[in-house]
């Protein structure tokens, strides 16, 4: 029997891992061919890729952007399937907002009237602001690596991800007999004490997996 390999993606923060060292043109990525990188000689099975759903009320051009992403994927290989959790909006309060109105309340010198106010009115607009949360999102990677290890789907995992949050099914699915590596090119330390092996991505190793 050959030795059945599963990706599980966590898409954003590969994203932002890959980001960090400088790579380009990231959504040109081809998980077809990361993942036959990635698990020879093993069986490569399926990519799964987790992110939240980019809302059609939001930015037009990024929930765009994401179906093309989805839909290339999908396109070249089969064995790559996504799955959705949600994004939700959450007001936060910005710091360096809240620092400027209070040094302009203690100024101990009087300053322009104008910039005065100029300041203040900054100050109050960026008080709060909205910003963009998955949701959902690593539970479910964390829930189908551990229900997919208990079915016998697979024999390896890669976890394509630095979140620590993911630790405790990392060790679970470990302790089912299985074998988990963690591949990402952030560095993750929770994760790589957890897993078999830790596979640091560097900036060269994408050289092969990237459309032109």
């Amino acid at each position: 029997m050959p030795n059945r390999a599963v990706l599980f993606v966590d898409g954003s923060n590969w994203y932002h891992g890959c980001k960090s060292i400088g790579l380009r043109r990231i959504g040109n990525a081809d998980f077809a061919r990361i993942s036959k990188k990635l698990v020879a000689p093993r069986a490569w099975i399926a990519t799964r890729y987790y992110v939240g759903r980019v809302p059609h009320t939001g930015n037009l051009e990024l929930a765009r952007s994401q179906r093309a992403f989805i839909s290339h994927q999908e396109s070249i290989d089969r064995r790559f399937s996504c799955h959705f959790g949600r994004i939700e909006t959450r007001p936060v309060k910005s710091r360096a907002a809240l620092e400027l109105k209070r040094y302009l309340a203690s100024l101990p010198i009087r300053i322009d009237a104008g910039v005065y106010s100029r300041l203040t009115e900054i100050a109050q607009l960026d008080a709060q602001a909205t910003v963009m949360v998955e949701k959902a999102v690593d539970v479910q990677l964390a829930l189908d690596m551990v229900i997919m290890a208990e079915r016998d789907e697979y024999d390896t995992a890669y976890l394509l991800s630095a979140d620590g949050d993911l630790t405790p099914a990392v060790e679970f699915v470990r302790s089912s007999g299985r074998r988990v590596f963690v591949a990402s090119a952030s560095s993750g330390a929770q994760l790589a004490a957890a897993c078999d092996a830790f596979i640091p991505l560097r900036l060269g190793w994408f050289h092969d997996v990237m459309d032109a």
